[in-house]
């Protein structure tokens, strides 16, 4: 059994992950049943990989923060008549373990081998640390 492929994507004007959260809530951001998703030009050529398990990590001020599982891929047809590509999205983010990115155009696929690891959910009384400081730690080995 072969690894899931990701996609990279950065979350241009995103604050944070709960900005990203409050994004997605919105029915301007969401397909006909209800989903997330992120309309792109390109359509992915390794789509059997990505769907398979596959995950969006978005980077958000620079840094890997969070990743949404892939459910689907949707032609959508925009007024201009151009062909795109929904990337549908579980509605649950998933936070990750914080990794500096350079800023790039459009989305990237991600090695399952380079894709961070998930972190261990919070506990209630837990703070959360700045993404800048967070990627800061991560960069030096502390977690």
């Amino acid at each position: 059994m072969t690894a899931p492929l990701h996609l990279i994507k950065l979350s241009v004007g995103t604050e944070d992950v709960e900005d990203l959260t409050r994004w997605h809530a919105d029915k301007r951001a969401q397909t006909a049943d209800g989903y997330p998703c992120h309309v792109t030009r390109m359509w992915p050529k390794r789509d059997a990989e990505v769907l398979d398990g596959g995950s969006i990590y978005w980077v958000i001020k620079g840094v890997v923060l969070c990743r949404q599982r892939v459910l689907r891929l949707d032609e959508v047809i925009g007024a201009d008549g151009i062909r795109r590509c929904a990337i549908v999205l579980d509605p649950i983010l998933h936070r990750t373990e914080p990794v500096q990115k350079r800023a790039f155009q459009g989305w990237r696929y991600l090695d399952p081998a380079q894709a961070p690891a998930d972190l261990a959910k919070a506990r209630a009384g837990d703070d959360k640390l700045p993404p800048s400081l967070s990627a800061a730690l991560a960069e030096i080995g502390v977690r």
